[in-house]
């Protein structure tokens, strides 16, 4: 299959270099010809524009630092719209808006051209050893047609939905890690400063529950995603521990602006008489703003 790649950087290279590997034609494309050269090396076809990638390819591929440059290299002079022919299939793999790439697919959709938003995880590593989820947004037909590609690129490729849900997907994603990470740090700062050694900390979470993603796989998936609130783990015992984990965090002078947020949460769900109910009962109080429910159907 011809296959054409743009944006060939740390993640972008590697992931073409599998395209390579699977025996695809490939031809590329980056504002830095050098970042090419490992795939030239290879066997890919070197070409100047966006436009030439596409116009010589049936499927066109992208994976660039964000909205800006995917807008850009799809729209803009000399881009992948001026080049493209009906019947081509196109992958963003950047990690971008899901507003641009609805916008992009209706300005692809009128030239004929099929569309999938498909942003990784993984990283550099993962690309390199095959080792990424993809996460692809699109019609479920288009998504059977870019199957093939998809899984020469990586192990695991999950179909979100329509366009603009691989988005979705990833940015949620990376925004719970980021978050997660920093509510992580606020602890091990309080216990290194109480006088718990790093290592030992760090160890603990691992070993723990959470290093286990406990709450992710087992207890949510049991009480808040199944709207079922019969205490596991009981409101009151959460609202007592994370009240000792602020205490200990104001007698040894460290911040936890995200603890106290959470803090917050727990009492207003403590004031609404929940106290004997699971404690992720709290975390209705967000559907609530934001008039959602976030339910797993019964298995």
């Amino acid at each position: 299959m011809r296959v054409g790649f743009i944006g060939v950087g740390n993640i972008g290279r590697p992931i073409a270099g599998q395209l390579l590997k699977a025996g695809h034609a490939l031809t590329v494309h980056d504002v830095r010809r050098e970042a090419a050269r490992s795939l030239l090396d290879g066997g890919a076809t070197w070409v100047d524009s966006p436009a030439a990638v596409a116009g010589a390819c049936e499927v066109v591929a992208t994976c660039l630092p964000g909205p800006r440059e995917m807008e850009a290299v799809c729209l803009g002079p000399g881009g992948i719209l001026e080049g493209v022919k009906p019947g081509a299939l196109y992958i963003d793999h950047t990690t971008t808006s899901p507003l641009l790439a609805r916008r992009v697919h209706g300005v692809l959709a009128a030239k004929q051209v099929d569309m999938l938003d498909a942003p990784v995880s993984g990283g550099m590593e993962g690309a390199e050893t095959r080792d990424l989820l993809v996460m692809a947004g699109g019609d479920r037909a288009v998504f059977d047609r870019a199957r093939p590609v998809l899984d020469t690129i990586a192990k695991r490729v999950l179909y979100t939905g329509g366009i603009g849900t691989g988005s979705i997907a990833k940015i949620m994603h990376n925004c719970a890690s980021f978050t997660l990470d920093l509510v992580m740090a606020e602890c091990w700062t309080v216990g290194v400063k109480a006088g718990i050694d790093p290592a030992t900390i760090v160890d603990v979470f691992n070993q723990a529950a959470l290093g286990h993603q406990m709450s992710l796989k087992v207890r949510l998936p049991a009480t808040y995603l199944r709207g079922n609130f019969e205490p596991r783990f009981s409101l009151a015992l959460a609202r007592k521990d994370l009240g000792l984990a602020v205490e200990l965090a104001r007698a040894t002078d460290t911040p936890m602006r995200l603890s106290l947020l959470c803090e917050q949460e727990l009492v207003e769900a403590m004031a609404r008489g929940w106290a004997n109910r699971d404690s992720s009962i709290f975390l209705t109080l967000q559907e609530e703003r934001a008039g959602v429910q976030v339910r797993l159907p019964d298995q």
